[in-house]
């Protein structure tokens, strides 16, 4: 079985000790970064399979190396952070993070956290291998104009292929498998994220912002469209 391999980039050397040691005795490959513009050479180099990643670094802080990060990859970021504000969390999973611990932590909190990220990530490339699933209905659903292919993790719109990050394009696929019906963010975050998933209703809600920027097309009419219903939560509703 391959060993998983952990990126810790953070400027405090407790922080760094504590969580390698631990993530090492539970079979991890760990590689750390204590400067925040070494941390995109670290990653191209080590290539890991998931990054924990501080906010504020000297040199490069988090959330401009998790922007560099996603211009080429779609590998897990969970970041670490002191900071508490919302606007903050907003910030990181706009530009990607996957999720939020806010310090201080347990490291058992964090290896949780990155158990059920890895967990996610496996499933999806499992579902996204040619050889999985190949040619199931259910995998691609289709709409005038618009389609999501599950199989190859694509999303189409106009004749366009256009990249969605993998969490978007599962509430995508999700919102399009049940057209018409309202889902609250809780059953969003079940649905899509699962029960083990740590972060805040708020999630669903900058996921569909990113999705409609993407997808929906004011200078033209479309049958279909993300729908947000009062106090209760969204729709893709089809005309």
């Amino acid at each position: 079985m391959a060993v998983n391999k952990v990126l810790l980039v953070d400027d405090d050397p407790g922080i760094i000790e504590v969580l390698k040691l631990y993530f090492e005795k539970e079979g991890y490959q760990v590689s750390t970064c204590m400067q925040g513009d070494r941390a995109i050479g670290a990653f191209t180099q080590f290539k890991p399979d998931i990054v924990l990643l501080d906010l504020m670094l000297p040199g490069m802080d988090g959330n401009d190396i998790c922007r560099e990060i996603r211009k080429t990859s779609d590998t897990p970021i969970i970041m670490l952070t002191a900071r508490t504000d919302t606007l903050d969390k907003i910030i990181g999973l706009e530009l990607g993070a996957d999720d939020y611990v806010p310090k201080p932590f347990e490291p058992k909190e964090v290896l949780a956290r990155v158990k059920a990220v890895l967990r996610r990530t496996e499933k999806r490339d499992n579902n996204s291998a040619p050889e999985a699933d190949a040619g199931k209905p259910d995998d691609i659903i289709t709409y005038p104009g618009f389609s999501v292919d599950k199989i190859r993790y694509v999303v189409t719109v106009d004749g366009n292929e256009i990249y969605m990050p993998p969490k978007e394009l599962e509430l995508l696929f999700f919102l399009a498998s049940n057209p018409n019906r309202v889902f609250t963010r809780e059953q969003l975050l079940e649905n899509v994220w699962g029960y083990d998933f740590y972060g805040e209703s708020r999630t669903v809600d900058v996921h569909i912002k990113r999705i409609r920027e993407k997808i929906e097309n004011p200078d033209r009419e479309q049958n279909w469209c993300i729908k947000t219903v009062w106090s209760k939560g969204y729709k893709f509703e089809t005309r």
